[in-house]
């Protein structure tokens, strides 16, 4: 006779919220919520960020950088001391829902795409628990987050992207895009510094699995450039000239396509700003202001 299978506890990001703790300037906080739970892996966790009110609010769900390889979604830039940027954002009216999602040494392309897509569904599935506006909803990152969020814009629902990650039946679409220093074309970033298409080392290479000359076809669903359309959310792109790391010409190609196809993209650079805004003191006030001022914009009731 076999042996009956235990019974199983409902997943993680089905668990009851945890009360929130009192932020700067009435704002709110619930730290280490998971948004899903994929078998083998740790419960995916994200922190949210609530602005004072009743809401519901709109909300900006946040990729940190680090190459695919490092980060943690604590943080958004050594620019920005702790969780000081999202408490910013929070205090104009807009809640943050800060993201961790698997890095290329957990899994290869496309999980983190999936991942970043099943926190949005889950922040949909909840909203009414959250106190956070489902219909307007935004995607805003930092280089390899970056590259993340306008992924998210420019994917919105497409099927053969979306995953089976956590909750799964609400759209994943978001209305707007903010991306700082972020990669568009995952084939050119290796020529565009002066790296080796070929090197499996490349971050590129560790996000796609192999070297990103050997797998044309996952480099191009990877990048951006490649799912840009006349039906693309509105984008904010900010990039130091002086970056040596993500060149910044990979902004200037995407807001070029987003124009050329009649979608609305503002680029704006920083001429002495090297990634992570280094360089340019001013830079990252700068970039954070415009990005809030978008945002308000653009999740405006």
């Amino acid at each position: 006779m076999p042996t009956p299978a235990l019974p199983l506890p409902p997943p993680a990001h089905a668990a009851p919220l945890p009360p929130p703790r009192p932020g700067p300037g009435g704002t709110r906080v619930l730290l280490g919520l998971p948004y899903a739970a994929v078998p083998g892996v740790r419960p995916l966790e994200l922190d949210l960020y609530l602005p004072a009110g009743d809401g519901p609010a709109p909300v900006a769900v946040f990729l940190h950088g680090g190459g695919w390889r490092l980060g943690s979604r604590r943080s958004a830039g050594p620019a920005y001391p702790g969780s000081s940027a999202f408490e910013a954002v929070a205090q104009a009216g807009i809640a943050v829902a800060s993201i961790d999602y698997r890095l290329s040494g957990e899994a290869a392309w496309p999980a983190q795409l999936h991942d970043a897509k099943a926190a949005v569904r889950w922040l949909r599935a909840r909203a009414g628990e959250l106190g956070v506006d489902a219909a307007r909803t935004a995607a805003w990152g930092e280089s390899a987050g970056g590259h993340l969020a306008a992924l998210l814009g420019l994917t919105g629902d497409d099927p053969s992207l979306e995953g089976d990650v956590g909750v799964t039946g609400p759209s994943s679409a978001v209305i707007a895009v903010a991306a700082w220093y972020a990669p568009s074309d995952i084939a050119t970033v290796a020529a565009d510094t002066g790296a080796d298409p070929a090197d499996p080392d490349t971050r590129e290479a560790q996000l796609l699995g192999a070297p990103v000359a050997t797998v044309p076809d996952r480099a191009a669903q990877a990048s951006p450039l490649t799912h840009v359309s006349p039906a693309a959310p509105p984008a904010l792109l900010l990039h130091g000239v002086a970056d040596r790391f993500v060149p910044c010409v990979q902004s200037e190609r995407l807001a070029a396509a987003l124009t050329a196809a009649g979608a609305e993209a503002t680029l704006h650079t920083y001429a002495d700003a090297n990634h992570m805004w280094l360089g340019a003191p001013g830079a990252a006030a700068d970039a954070l202001t415009r990005t809030t001022a978008f945002l308000r914009a653009r999740l405006a009731a």
